[in-house]
């Protein structure tokens, strides 16, 4: 995780990075700092333990510190506790080298013991102090340069890594390194900045080179050069950013999580319409072809988090809709058990950000195996959206608060469209279903904005249960997908400990968590299923469970079995996670408010996983 900027130009670096801090403070809370240098100086390191406004309140916002060159850092800590000590950037014994990282070396100790037995010492228990000597070793020893002393350092280190390096005889650069890490570069006049992503310079230019793996950039004042490992030099496309500035703000909202919540009719509209043109679904820009779709024999989808509940509920909907057997795995777990691939088989990766590092290991463990990949991502030039034969992109724009609300649901539309078009091109969908899903499709965003009227509603039932220890979220089918994204959205920004079951399990042992006033809620969206989850559901209140039901206009005879319910409007089942979800998001984030935590940045996590 971890943020990353840096800046060059002829302005005040230390205002800009402290700006461009605040907008990833989402990758990591635990500590924050920056080093500027003014020419020839020796450069300042100012660094604080905590939130991103202590290390603010240290510099008076940045005005303190005198400099036009520098870079920042602000922390997810990975090797070495939330400390001052520990927070970056970190430097040379001699002040020779300074840099901040992003990612894990996983050779650290051994590395470390070479450096000793050189005569280095070690102030932190980061992994990334052993980089920063690492990189002093080399460039004291060889006396070739910073772009030497780097490649050098790169070919020694095991893992992964975004580093970002002042050299103390080159004041008016900035050196970059890379390896599976996220790191972007834009240009402005003459002003050069780095970031881990992209709404931390979006306000300054639109204009980006992206990094790639293994190789080196110099950064002077408005130019940037960019070398491989073997130190050649080497030419880079520049990519315009079509996102708005003010999308990165939170524009009135009290957090940036409702506001993205509010943002998902937008969003969902957005990604529709890019691939759906004249009442037909037109991937010619994902890159699939028809003969390609008619020859997949099974669909393996790759995800981490909420992308892998996405995944459940696709499962569902393109083997219903298509008839291709489809798997879900977790990204963590799918390398790790040497899986069985074919050649027709094809490999959807969902990802947000794109650089997720165990779905991009799975990523390349498929193209290694020789299978067509296909990724649903949101950030444009990301490495999965680089590295896949195919890219569907979302188009939900800046997703700033941890916790995913509208690229999930993106990402739902974007499954829909892949589901009906190969069922449609593998003659399982006929012409008037086609058009059906496609005319009912156009209607969430206006359903998802009717729910959002309502939501005062759900406000005031969140607050009775704030104070819950435990809460279960059941359901069967499309609605057990639901109930896994809903039970996330509670655990992680509520710290409320919350559980999703498929209902007919609860009797396999689950039971037996449930006592009075344990809040248990139902999800009904498929009437096939909707009698035999009411059944468990009454089951659960015989045993004192407090009953929400979430489910669909016309239900209302499950008023007599709940304590409280929720209803969505009626649409296609197969797209009720669309709908549903909104509900479960509104609750996690009411509850989080009524017990005054910090909805946008849940501790211990951070926006997008970069390391194992």
């Amino acid at each position: 995780m971890c943020g990353i900027v840096g800046f060059i130009g002829n302005t005040q670096a230390a205002p800009i990075l402290l700006d461009g801090l605040s907008k990833l403070e989402y990758r990591g809370y635990d500590s924050a700092g920056i080093a500027v240098r003014d020419g020839d100086k020796e450069a300042s390191i100012i660094k604080a333990k905590g939130r991103l406004k202590i290390l603010a309140e240290k510099t008076d916002n940045g005005r303190a510190v005198i400099g036009d060159c520098g870079i920042g850092h602000t922390r997810w800590a990975t090797h070495g506790e939330p400390s001052e000590v520990n927070a970056h950037p970190h430097a040379s014994d001699d002040g020779n080298i300074i840099a901040v990282h992003n990612g894990i070396i996983e050779n650290y100790l051994e590395l470390k013991e070479k450096l000793t037995k050189s005569g280095y010492s070690f102030c932190s228990q980061t992994d990334t102090e052993i980089a920063v000597k690492l990189i002093d070793y080399y460039s004291k020893k060889y006396n070739l340069g910073p772009v030497d002393a780097l490649a050098r350092s790169m070919m020694r280190i095991r893992g992964s890594y975004a580093l970002a390096v002042l050299f103390k005889d080159y004041p008016e650069q900035i050196y970059v390194a890379r390896k599976d890490s996220p790191m972007i570069i834009g240009l402005s006049g003459d002003a050069s900045y780095i970031a881990s992503d992209v709404p931390a310079i979006l306000k300054y230019t639109n204009k980006v080179y992206y990094i790639g793996n293994m190789e080196i950039a110099r950064l002077g004042k408005g130019e940037v050069t960019f070398y491989n490992i073997d130190r050649d030099e080497i030419t880079k496309e520049l990519t315009e950013i079509k996102w708005d500035a003010e999308a990165a703000e939170k524009g009135g909202f009290e957090h940036f999580m409702m506001k993205e919540i509010h943002e998902q009719p937008r969003a969902l509209k957005d990604t529709i319409h890019s691939v759906v043109k004249d009442g037909k679904i037109d991937l010619s820009g994902v890159g699939l072809t028809e003969e390609e779709i008619r020859k997949i024999n099974q669909i393996i989808i790759v995800a981490c988090g909420s992308a892998y509940h996405v995944g459940v509920v696709a499962q569902y909907v393109i083997e219903d809709l298509a008839r291709i057997p489809v798997r879900v795995e977790l990204a963590s777990e799918f390398r790790y058990r040497n899986p069985l691939l074919d050649p027709n088989n094809l490999v959807v990766i969902i990802s947000q950000s794109g650089e997720t590092a165990d779905s991009l290991a799975a990523l390349r463990l498929a193209k290694e195996r020789g299978l067509k990949t296909l990724g649903i991502v949101n950030v444009v030039g990301s490495s999965i959206a680089r590295e896949a034969d195919n890219v569907f992109y979302t188009l939900a724009g800046p997703e700033i608060a941890v916790a995913t609300t509208k690229a999930y649901s993106t990402q739902l539309v974007a499954s829909y469209l892949l589901a009906i078009q190969f069922g449609f091109i593998r003659g399982t969908v006929t012409q008037e279903a086609y058009t059906a899903y496609l005319e009912e499709m156009q209607t969430l965003p206006d359903k998802i904005a009717k729910i959002l009227e309502d939501k005062e509603r759900i406000q005031w039932f969140a607050a009775k249960f704030a104070s819950a220890r435990d809460v279960f979220f059941i359901g069967r089918g499309i609605d057990y997908a639901i109930s896994l994204e809903g039970s996330l959205k509670m655990k992680e920004i509520s710290y409320i400990h919350s559980e999703a079951y498929a209902a007919g399990e609860l009797k396999h042992g689950t039971i037996s968590l449930i006592e009075d006033g344990v809040l248990v809620i139902g999800v009904l969206t498929q009437s096939s299923l909707y009698e035999k989850t009411v059944s468990n559901m009454v089951e659960v209140k015989s045993r004192g469970a407090y009953l929400m039901g979430l489910t669909t206009y016309g239900n209302y005879s499950i008023e007599d079995t709940n304590d409280f319910t929720v209803y969505i409007p009626k649409t296609d089942e197969h797209f009720a996670a669309s709908l549903a979800v909104v509900p479960l998001q509104l609750m996690g984030y009411y509850v989080s408010v009524a017990k005054g935590l910090d909805v946008d940045k849940p501790r211990n996590l951070a926006k997008s996983v970069t390391v194992e």
